[in-house]
């Protein structure tokens, strides 16, 4: 049965076949029990009224670890009112986004901010990573409830019938590092539709 999955998802990922529908605007708010990525929690705050200079320090910005920006983003909640917004996984979330993608290439820097479409200039989070490749072999319910350490998404992620997905080493860790902070989600929490099929690792 593992061997038959797992050219399936070979198969999947060579030829452009999905076992599962990609997700559309119709089918989105089906997803919508998955906790937002960075990608979204940095546009919100970025849309909910941040001042230009503070979001070009963010962008722009550079620390060694999650719990440096966790800090930044603490220091700058005074000013970026939509930081005060976000619960405190949220903010985790956010800051281990910004750990793996910040700064933005100069080369992907806005030329104005007030104007920046953030859909195209942000690097994409652990949640579109989940969402886009996750479902490639199987239903997301089979990923969002487990509830498993980084070295062990890591060690699923480089099974062979997983290392053929095109995606690189830091999308890897970033989307395990999401889904250390997000996943293993309660089964009930599930819309009943999600609940049933796919495989298991």
């Amino acid at each position: 049965m593992r061997v038959i999955v797992a050219i399936t998802c070979l198969a999947a990922v060579m030829f452009g076949t999905w076992a599962v529908a990609p997700v559309t605007a119709e089918t989105e708010d089906v997803f919508a029990f998955i906790p937002s990525g960075g990608k979204t929690l940095l546009t919100q705050v970025i849309e909910d009224g941040a001042p230009v200079d503070q979001v070009t320090a963010l962008l722009a910005g550079k620390h060694a670890s999650r719990d440096e920006w966790l800090d930044d983003l603490k220091a700058r909640s005074a000013s970026m009112p939509g930081l005060k917004k976000l619960e405190e996984h949220e903010l985790l979330t956010l800051a281990d986004y910004l750990s793996f993608n910040m700064p933005l290439p100069a080369d992907k820097m806005p030329a104005d901010i007030a104007a920046a479409d953030w859909e195209k200039v942000l690097p994409r989070d652990g949640r579109d990573l989940a969402l886009t490749y996750c479902q490639s072999c199987h239903i997301i319910t089979v990923v969002i409830t487990q509830d498993r350490p980084a070295e062990h998404w890591l060690g699923t992620m480089n099974k062979p019938s997983h290392v053929e997905i095109k995606t690189t080493q830091a999308e890897r860790e970033a989307l395990a590092s999401y889904l250390v902070l997000n996943a293993g989600i309660p089964i009930d929490l599930v819309p009943e539709e999600l609940r049933a099929g796919g495989a298991s690792y």
